[in-house]
């Protein structure tokens, strides 16, 4: 029998699933805190309101999380400017993988509540996760293993640059942001209403929830 040896998976194995405390934060808001220069900085982009990272136990190279700054594990609890932003890094998300990785297709989602797969139930995160034709074979089938081709430091030298804004606030002044189909700051036109996002709508009027 042949053996594929991956000691790094031991740190998401062992990994504390207890809820955040103050001893014990949540790893989400912290990846905030790490300084750009460190080893685990893994954020691609963020603003205000949301933020883009690499998955740090991925399914496949160049799997994004995108989340709300806010600590939120509710979805009803998001508001119409997190639900703005949410959607705006997730098509930027895509558009930066297609322009690196040339993927065949794409699994966008969210997983609420931990019966339902969520890891991490505490803080919302949507996943983005490129696919090519053939990338599940007898490894994860039968050996229930993934083998990924490419290192985190690799992926996120790759992505990064495509970010506009980097890990500071998005801005908008990159004609290659606009043409990937978003802008980080959205028009009156483009803020969803009250009426379009049930529950996070606009107390009034430069008013939030």
């Amino acid at each position: 029998m042949d053996r594929l040896w991956s000691p790094w998976r031991m740190a998401y194995i062992e990994g504390n699933k207890a809820e955040p405390s103050e001893d014990r934060p949540c790893v989400f808001c912290r990846s905030l805190e790490v300084p750009a220069d460190d080893d685990d900085a893994w954020v691609l982009a963020r603003d205000q309101h949301a933020f883009v990272t690499l998955a740090k136990f991925p399914y496949n190279p160049g799997h994004l999380l995108v989340l709300p700054v806010r600590h939120t594990g509710e979805l009803d609890d998001v508001t119409a400017d997190e639900h703005a932003s949410i959607a705006r890094f997730l098509v930027a998300g895509t558009g930066a993988l297609r322009e690196a990785s040339a993927p065949h297709g794409f699994n966008i989602g969210l997983n609420l509540g931990r019966v339902a797969g969520a890891g991490i139930p505490e803080h919302l995160h949507w996943h983005v996760v490129p696919r090519w034709a053939g990338d599940t074979n007898f490894m994860p089938v039968v050996g229930q293993t993934r083998v990924l081709p490419e290192l985190l430091g690799d992926s996120f030298r790759k992505l990064q640059p495509l970010f506009e804004g980097g890990r500071g606030p998005a801005t908008a002044s990159s004609s290659s942001a606009t043409a990937r189909g978003w802008r980080s700051t959205p028009s009156a036109t483009d803020r969803p209403s009250s009426s379009c996002i049930r529950g996070c709508g606009t107390a009034g009027p430069g008013t939030t929830r």
